[in-house]
């Protein structure tokens, strides 16, 4: 049973945590924390460092029986770069049930993998009432891996007592994925955010794998098992969306680094008082953000010439308040710290993305307020190249835009160059869900129709909507979609570039435009 509505609507996530806690047993809620950790020393790995996964109050899990190991299989693996993506990757997965001593092989050869390597297990526990769930324990496994060679393709396989991926009979378990190189190179990756479990996002899935990306940015919103979206206990609420999600996104996710920001949608007030509790058993992202107790789904990495950023725009959004000020502005000085970082080293090209939109015109969600306010000064004092967000189920796409105006129009197929035209704001929520609708007509390559101004609105600080006029709505589609940047170094004497294509479900081209950065001197 959820929170009534007219109690939702004041209470923080904090506040709607501890009204569940009341409401339920306290005897089984989140059991975090290395079940089976150890040094990772064989082939010359080094272990990272475990973050627990739950409530800050002590949790406790009741034993769970244990079944033949042989009777299960491991699913929904999934990849993610550590703080360094040329040395550090975690390999995570789920079982169906408990297992005795789970583990990880690693080789450079699918015939030659390592002694095994044991996990960490993170276990989810929902009792029955919360929201549709039944009672059920999700089981949650975890390897980090350092130390290991950059731009060096590997072979893994996961099991546990009864289940080796080392038998002859299960060598097709074994999975595969390639650590970023130690200098520049040509790369591609793709976005997109929305997705939740459909046929649609089964397409967007498969035509991602086809364009070989390096990694894949997933900008909030990941599984809808909330489907409330407010930040809210909902009666519609079942933790086994995400069984499905992580099995629909292993064909991916099993070689291709899948790294997520969060969303409204992803905010679940049973686990954990910031709501992120239950995201934290099931993903191990790198940690080098400013509060990873609070902020878990902040974070920066970087690839070859690339620098991309996760924010958690939760903490700033007006629209849905359930968890504004969580970080009471740490995360905006974290991310202006690191913007300067970024702007000082020889990279090219800096990409920011999380959820709520700094700019778009849909009819459901609009412009975020709160992200304007609090981060668009700063992405146009460091001249961040590429923003990308969720949150509207449509593709749109800005011209560069500088004091929330137009700074260089961007038709399809034309370049801008931040440090003189501004930033560029992609809105890429077409990845499953259903979709939203414009104001006006939809406006994409081949069925172009520009209008010159659109009416429609920003959330305030009041949480109302504030109506405007505005002339940076370039491109627009109703449509399931994502994007895919193809990432050209630059170097001395020679231009760097972000080729950024947009792609319908059905794999038809609908946008297309460049970014470029002038040679390094």
């Amino acid at each position: 049973m959820g929170v009534p509505d007219q109690l939702a609507e004041r209470m923080s996530m904090a506040e709607q945590h501890e009204y569940l806690r009341s409401r339920h047993s306290r005897r089984r809620i989140l059991g975090g924390g290395a079940a089976a950790a150890g040094a990772l020393v064989a082939a010359g790995l080094a272990p990272g460092t475990a973050r627990a996964a739950g409530p800050a109050a002590p949790a406790f899990l009741p034993s769970a029986p244990r079944i033949d190991g042989a009777l299960v299989a491991p699913m929904g693996r999934h990849l993610a770069f550590g703080n360094d993506p040329r040395t550090q990757m975690t390999v995570s997965w789920q079982v169906p049930a408990a297992v005795k001593r789970p583990f990880l092989r690693l080789g450079t050869h699918p015939w030659n993998l390592s002694q095994k390597l044991p996990a960490e297990v993170r276990s989810l526990h929902t009792p029955a009432g919360v929201g549709a769930s039944p009672d059920v324990t999700q089981y949650f496994l975890h390897v980090q891996l350092a130390r290991l060679h950059p731009g060096t393709t590997y072979y893994y396989g996961v099991g546990h007592d009864g289940f080796d991926p080392a038998d002859p009979h299960l060598a097709g378990t074994v999975g595969t994925f390639t650590t970023a190189p130690s200098g520049d190179s040509r790369f591609t990756f793709t976005a997109f955010g929305d997705q939740g479990v459909s046929y649609h996002a089964l397409a967007n899935d498969s035509l991602i794998l086809a364009q070989r990306p390096a990694f894949h940015l997933h900008a909030g919103d990941i599984c809808y098992a909330d489907s409330s979206g407010q930040g809210k206990p909902s009666d519609t609420f079942d933790t086994r969306a995400w069984d499905q999600f992580l099995a629909q996104t292993e064909t991916v996710a099993k070689q291709v680094p899948w790294m997520v920001a969060y969303g409204n949608h992803d905010m679940e007030a049973w686990y954990s008082p910031n709501g992120y509790g239950g995201e934290e058993a099931r993903f191990q992202l790198p940690d080098n953000g400013p509060d990873g107790r609070n902020l878990p789904g902040v974070y920066s990495f970087v690839y070859g010439n690339t620098a991309v950023i996760s924010l958690d725009a939760n903490d700033v959004s007006y629209e849905i308040p359930a968890n504004l000020g969580l970080s009471k502005g740490v995360q905006t000085t974290w991310l202006e710290a690191r913007l300067k970082e970024y702007r000082r080293r020889e990279i090219d090209f800096i990409v920011v993305f999380f959820h709520h939109c700094a700019f778009s015109t849909t009819n459901q969600h609009a412009s975020e307020g709160g992200v304007r306010d609090a981060w668009v000064p700063l992405f146009e004092k460091y001249d961040v190249d590429l923003v990308i967000n969720g949150h509207n189920h449509v593709y749109e796409r800005t011209d560069a835009i500088k004091g929330n105006a137009v700074g260089r129009a961007l038709p399809i197929g034309g370049t801008v160059r931040p440090e003189t035209d501004g930033t560029v704001y992609v809105t890429a929520g077409g990845a499953g869900k259903s979709l939203y609708s414009f104001p006006v007509p939809d406006s994409y390559a081949g069925h172009e129709q520009r209008i010159d101004a659109i009416r429609t609105y920003s959330w305030d600080k009041s949480g109302g909507k504030a109506v405007e006029t505005v002339e940076w709505s370039r491109v627009r589609f109703t449509g399931y979609s994502f994007i895919a940047v193809d990432v050209e170094p630059g170097g001395r004497g020679r231009t760097a570039s972000l080729a950024v294509r947009a792609l319908a479900e059905n794999g038809t081209e609908i946008d297309r435009f460049t970014i470029a950065r002038p040679a390094r001197r």
